[in-house]
């Protein structure tokens, strides 16, 4: 299933949650070319995926860091790198992939823009970096002593996820559906539609408790946002503002 609009309009401009989605593209952008070689050489080749994993390393999480247990050589290549707890956030902004960078941002517009709605503009984005926050916990806690730089906003996302189910559950959300060849555009309650993702995310996370990340995934911080997501928003939400209109 893959959600693409709701049927919950905004009150107002969702300005945190276009800032965000405008920032993250911009950052994927500038890793996307510094992977790109100067000149059609092998030796260019290899010094723009040395410079795209710098990056990667340098402003992802890598719990390791936060340990102090990285091997001798990693960290002293991380030597100038940003402090550990500040690549807590700097790591949600960067991403391994079109493909990642495109599904999240699918996702904050899609459910972030009427959470921000409901908390105001500013206490969205406090919200959302301490759902990001959360996630990175979550995933630190699993292998506190992983090589394996988190990178992506997911888990901040997922905490949008898990307001938005609190705030929303009997949303409509239209959704790419395929059963084999069977391809359908269908609404879906917001309640089946994050019911199951959140259900993945856990099955996915349980099973991979204690090995860090399973094919790129941090499965254990999206489900640390969601929950984080479903707690903080009785605290971040404005009861004024849950006033809205089906269409």
């Amino acid at each position: 299933m893959i959600p693409l609009k709701d049927d919950i309009p905004t009150q107002s401009f969702p300005l945190i949650t276009v800032a965000l989605i405008v920032t993250n593209i911009l950052v994927y952008l500038y890793e996307f070319f510094l992977g790109i070689p100067a000149e059609p050489s092998r030796a260019a080749a290899v010094e723009a995926e040395r410079a795209y994993q710098a990056f990667i390393y340098e402003f992802g999480l890598l719990p390791c860091r936060i340990h102090q247990v990285c091997p001798t050589r990693l960290a002293t290549a991380l030597a100038g790198a940003p402090a550990p707890w500040l690549t807590v956030f700097t790591s949600m902004f960067v991403h391994g992939g079109l493909f990642h960078v495109g599904g999240n941002m699918l996702y904050l517009w899609i459910f972030g823009n009427n959470v921000e709605d409901s908390m105001g503009k500013v206490r969205f984005l406090i919200f959302y970096l301490l759902c990001g926050v959360a996630a990175a916990g979550a995933q630190y806690l699993a292998d506190p002593r992983s090589t394996i730089p988190m990178v992506g906003a997911s888990g901040a996302i997922s905490g949008a996820l898990g307001a938005y189910l609190v705030l929303f559950p009997g949303a409509r959300v239209w959704t790419l559906v395929t059963i084999g060849f069977l391809i359908r555009f269908v609404p879906i309650p917001a309640l089946v539609v994050l019911g199951f993702w959140i259900v993945v995310q856990v099955l996915n996370g349980v099973f991979t408790f204690g090995s860090g990340e399973r094919g790129g995934v941090a499965f254990l911080a999206h489900v640390g946002g969601f929950v984080a997501g479903m707690v903080l928003v009785f605290v971040f939400r404005q009861r004024d503002r849950l006033a809205y209109r089906r269409h």
